[in-house]
């Protein structure tokens, strides 16, 4: 799993562009049951609770749905994804996409976080607000490293929901999406894009 998110973040610092970055600063007062802290931190213990169940990439593909659909706006990141294109997408090849992406991205946490080393979620307790979006800092430490994970999330009714992960602290994830996506939306339109997306998952989840 540690190789697995050194590469990830590499990967992301290589590729994104000057407008993918995001530095946060910390906020001044702290603020006791931030909702969209308690999101983040429900995630970490559905991830935690899955890498200590072991099992293989199906079995925690299935304990991570529920939490992944109900921390993630997954329809909102999968319109990001895609980007400008998305906005005169029929219907019906928007369900697709958001189908395929969604199921990518949990067989992405179900294969990758695979087992339990005493890795360590901490979260830190007040987010900041930017504008309508608010931004939750966190860190995995493992035994010879601590990574930085930062959560953009905005409001979905009651909840607040994640829309981007900002891999080691300030490289958009989404930012990356975008850039690998953009080739196979323009050459196989959106059926050839979740075509692909969903062969990525069968070979995460195989």
């Amino acid at each position: 799993m540690n190789r697995f998110l050194r590469s990830a973040c590499a990967a992301v610092m290589l590729t994104a562009t000057p407008a993918a970055t995001f530095v946060l600063s910390r906020p001044a007062l702290a603020q006791p049951a931030d909702p969209a802290v308690t999101q983040v931190q429900g995630f970490y213990d559905a991830l935690l609770a899955a890498m200590k169940s072991g099992g293989t990439a199906k079995s925690r593909y299935e304990k991570l749905k529920p939490a992944v659909e109900k921390a993630f706006d997954l329809p909102a990141m999968t319109a990001t994804a895609v980007g400008p294109a998305w906005s005169s997408l029929p219907d019906a090849d928007k369900k697709a996409l958001t189908d395929a992406f969604s199921r990518m991205t949990i067989a992405n946490y179900a294969k990758n976080f695979d087992s339990f080393g005493g890795e360590k979620f901490t979260v830190e307790p007040a987010s900041i607000a930017r504008g309508t979006d608010h931004f939750v800092k966190s860190t995995m430490k493992t035994s010879n490293e601590t990574i930085a994970f930062n959560y953009r999330t905005h409001q979905v009714g009651s909840d607040w929901k994640i829309t981007d992960v900002y891999l080691a602290g300030n490289i958009s994830q989404m930012a990356q999406k975008r850039s690998d996506f953009a080739a196979t939306l323009a050459s196989g339109g959106p059926a050839g894009l979740a075509k692909r997306i969903n062969a990525l998952s069968d070979q995460m989840l195989s």
